[in-house]
């Protein structure tokens, strides 16, 4: 027979039922000891322990009935007031299943709709809230902000099972696989946003502002006239700082340090900082214009690290050559202007400073090891060649580290290693520098200040000393720690900057002829044959190889074509795609040796056709495709590589894709094209 069962109170409710009962206990034990004293004492209390049993039993049992119903009333009671509380509760609410549907919405969320009556998918209602963003089974919840008519909502859904409850509901019936609910509940932070975008507003930003050129622009004026164009320079940055309610104080004579407000830098940031183009139409006669570079640190915690990413934003505006603006924030640096090659310099007062910085870290040292960018170049391998020089007449052990031999510098690179004048590891791999390396280890690296380009990045982290030296702009990905960092971006190539600094590293310099058409190869291969990006100090490295024996017109021989890799050029030429009637997009053969350097001589010689502002040729080598960009003066195709994720110059970059999908690299180039001319960087 099945047992009825039965209601029984539990918890707080029945241990203060069940008082009477423990009273009785306790009173029988003081009875006993009653009758240890005196029985007719301990009789009358036994009588009078069996009336109170018998008045508390009969209470407790006449008003149970009564309180168990008191407290299905209360109850019944307390879960209307629940309902009605969350029914008129301020905070939109609601009750959605898996798919979106709303089962049950509160007042405040009715509101919102635009028609609750129609309204029945939560993701019409607001788009952001589709069923894709719901929490799954391994969330509790999940939060994310919304734009709902104009208002800013902190949105919380989470996940509330109801495992049963088909089971037990007679009027809905849900798949049990999906017996669950998603309750809704938007918190209106329109305000609390627009106070945090004030205080946003109102933070300080530090800046620094140099004039780049200006003892170049200073000499090419007259005298009387220099201070005037001081007071003009002057003005236009005061006038376009004040214009935003910043402040300028001039620190030198062509520094200047300056605070505005975050919502002043966004309204100087969507003019892309006009100061720049302003300040160089400053004439007075003089026949430089004169250039600025700037440094903003934004997004910081304080006012001293708001400097200090303006001081790391001005160095790295100036190694990139100048005349453009760098932010540093938290989350990276951005870069604006920059369009124009910086006039390069003809004194050699740095380049001597460095050299004998050079000399003094290369003396402290038992040897040196020597490394340029993956898949050397004649540049990188001359500037290698050049060092190793410098090292060895200061009678330390030097080598260097070359992994791939390209087609383009395998006549110099064997015939160094067959002669007997060299050591037999002389050139080493990367697996082979790595045990080479010893506390008394410095590194120098050539023709790139980026790590992962290096021929062995290991090495930069094994070396407590390292030096840079480069004429690639810099991006924000640059090789740390570096003892002794000298990029300068004018610079032809980097075999002139090696050049320079041999002339100052050691007195009567003895540079074997082989040697110097290394440095002289990489220079005329970068330069074109001394057609591109040539100043004073190119032809006077150039003069100084020449006296150290180079032979130009073995040089000349080296780097000619064979007939199958000059009808490749060719092929890439002829199929050439111009796009957007200024941008010549070609596609060079893969199938030969040294496709790259075929793919940057393709790109040069589609600039010699009319009308041709900035060429890219791409092909596919070891796995991946590569990209050579080159322009004139027009474009600035260094920008163009670094959104492909590449670098260089101005007027000559590349950029690699990690993938052989050509069609795929040619639309990213085209996208990054069309949008740089819609932003106006182009």
């Amino acid at each position: 027979m099945k047992k009825k069962n039965r209601m029984r109170l539990k918890g707080q409710l029945r241990m203060y039922m069940s008082w009477p009962l423990i009273m009785t206990i306790l009173l029988a034990a003081v009875d006993i000891w009653v009758y240890v004293i005196d029985k007719k004492a301990g009789f009358i209390m036994t009588v009078f322990i069996l009336i109170y049993l018998g008045i508390a039993g009969g209470l407790y049992f006449y008003n149970r009935s009564l309180i168990l119903a008191d407290l299905i009333q209360f109850s019944a009671q307390y879960k209307g007031i629940e309902h009605t509380l969350l029914k008129e509760l301020a905070v939109p609410y609601a009750i959605a299943l898996e798919d979106g549907r709303i089962l049950w919405k509160n007042d405040a969320f009715a509101e919102l709709m635009d028609n609750p009556r129609k309204e029945k998918s939560l993701h019409r209602m607001i788009p952001e809230l589709h069923p894709g963003v719901f929490p799954k089974e391994d969330m509790e919840h999940v939060e994310l902000e919304v734009n709902y008519h104009d208002r800013d909502y902190q949105v919380e859904l989470r996940r509330v099972s109801l495992q049963g409850f088909s089971q037990k509901e007679e009027l809905l019936q849900i798949p049990e696989e999906e017996e669950f609910f998603v309750s809704v509940s938007m918190q209106d932070v329109t305000e609390l946003n627009a106070y945090i975008r004030e205080n946003e507003d109102q933070r300080m930003i530090a800046g620094l502002i140099y004039i780049d050129n200006y003892d170049e622009v200073m000499e090419s004026v007259e005298e009387v006239r220099q201070s005037l164009l001081v007071a003009l320079i002057d003005r236009k940055i005061n006038k376009y700082i004040g214009d935003v309610d910043g402040i300028v104080k001039k620190m030198e004579k062509d520094k200047y340090f300056v605070v505005i407000r975050k919502s002043s830098y966004r309204k100087i940031a969507e003019d892309k900082f006009s100061i720049l183009e302003e300040v160089k139409q400053v004439n007075i006669g003089n026949a430089r214009s004169a250039t600025l570079s700037i440094g903003l640190g934004l997004n910081t915690a304080t006012y001293a690290l708001s400097y200090q990413f303006a001081r790391v934003a001005i160095d790295l505006a100036l190694a990139r050559g100048g005349d453009q603006a760098v932010i540093k924030d938290c989350n990276g640096i951005t870069y604006f202007g920059g369009k124009k090659e910086q006039t390069a310099k003809n004194t050699r007062v740095k380049a001597r400073v460095k050299a004998e910085a050079l000399r003094e870290f290369i003396v402290t040292k038992d040897q040196v090891i020597v490394m340029g960018h993956k898949i050397a170049d004649p540049d990188s391998f001359g500037a290698c060649m050049g060092i190793y020089r410098a090292v060895v007449s200061l009678e330390k052990k030097a080598h260097i580290v070359i992994n791939t031999v390209t087609e383009s510098v395998r006549p110099l690179y064997d015939e160094i290693a067959e002669s007997p004048a060299y050591e037999d590891d002389i050139f080493l791999t990367s697996d082979q520098a790595l045990d080479y390396v010893t506390d008394s280890t410095m590194v120098i690296v050539v023709d790139t200040n980026k790590p992962q380009m290096t021929e062995c990045p290991e090495l930069l982290r094994r070396s407590r000393m390292i030096a840079v030296l480069d004429h690639h702009r810099q991006s924000s990905n640059v090789i740390e720690n570096a003892v002794l960092s000298y990029v300068e971006p004018y610079s032809s190539s980097s075999c002139e900057m090696v050049a320079e600094v041999l002339q100052y590293i050691a007195d009567d310099i003895k540079i074997p002829s082989v040697e110097a058409e290394c440095l002289y190869a990489g220079i005329m291969i970068d330069t074109r044959n001394f057609m591109n990006r040539t100043g004073v100090r190119t032809f006077e490295a150039a003069a100084f190889l020449r006296r150290c024996g180079a032979d130009i017109t073995r040089v000349r021989k080296m780097f000619r074509d064979d007939m199958a890799s000059y009808r490749a050029k060719a092929e890439a030429v002829r199929m050439a795609e111009v796009y957007r009637k200024e941008f010549a997009i070609a596609q060079c053969p893969s199938d030969i040796d040294s496709p790259t350097v075929l793919a940057a001589q393709a790109a040069n010689e589609l600039l010699d056709i009319s009308g041709i502002k900035a060429s890219f040729v791409l092909t596919i080598y070891d796995g991946k495709i590569y990209l050579s960009a080159r322009s004139i003066d027009e474009v600035n195709v260094q920008i163009i590589a670094e959104k492909l994720g590449g670098g260089g110059h101005i007027n000559s970059a590349g950029a690699q894709f990690d993938h052989t999908n050509m069609e795929e690299a040619i639309k990213a180039l085209k996208a990054t094209i069309d949008q740089m001319i819609e932003e106006g960087d182009i």
